[in-house]
């Protein structure tokens, strides 16, 4: 038998979740058609929760999906992969997520104020990830960068 020789991908990522401690969504991106409807998508929110909030490690295998996840206060962070992914990948892109919100949070990671601060977590995502594609892992240029999406976004609105 021939071992399993896979192609190079970028498309690494294939979603980014965030989850309250009841396992509700509150924020999700999805990459491909894993799970392409939004029952399919919450079934595997709740499965997954249930499989990970009690534990502390940081990688699960579930469903055929590499889940690589961190949790903070009441806030559940997770970031999926195809099984043949590299685990270091993908923590590079929970942290970097982690690590950028806390920033822009002021080190108050926790629902009340990411809920406050939603636009701030759509700009870091995209900053990080494309279309499941790894752009930058360094939480220090997100962060530059959404400030000056952020700045953009006033000075057209001033300019109106």
């Amino acid at each position: 038998m021939e071992p399993l020789i896979l192609e190079p991908s970028l498309y690494t990522v294939k979603a980014i979740l965030i989850l309250d401690n009841d396992g509700d969504r509150l924020f999700a991106k999805y990459y491909d058609d894993t799970y392409p409807s939004v029952k399919e998508q919450k079934a595997f929110e709740k499965n997954i929760f249930n499989k990970t909030h009690r534990t502390d490690s940081e990688i699960a295998l579930l469903e055929g999906l590499t889940v690589v996840y961190k949790s903070s206060i009441d806030l559940y962070f997770y970031v999926i992969g195809s099984s043949y992914e590299n685990e270091l990948m993908l923590m590079a892109v929970l942290n970097c997520l982690f690590d950028s919100l806390s920033q822009m949070l002021r080190k108050n990671v926790e629902k009340r104020a990411l809920l406050e601060n939603m636009e701030g977590l759509f700009l870091a995502v995209d900053e990080i990830v494309d279309g499941g594609v790894i752009l930058e892992s360094d939480p220090q240029q997100v962060v530059h960068r959404v400030l000056q999406s952020a700045k953009e976004q006033i000075k057209w609105s001033l300019l109106r």
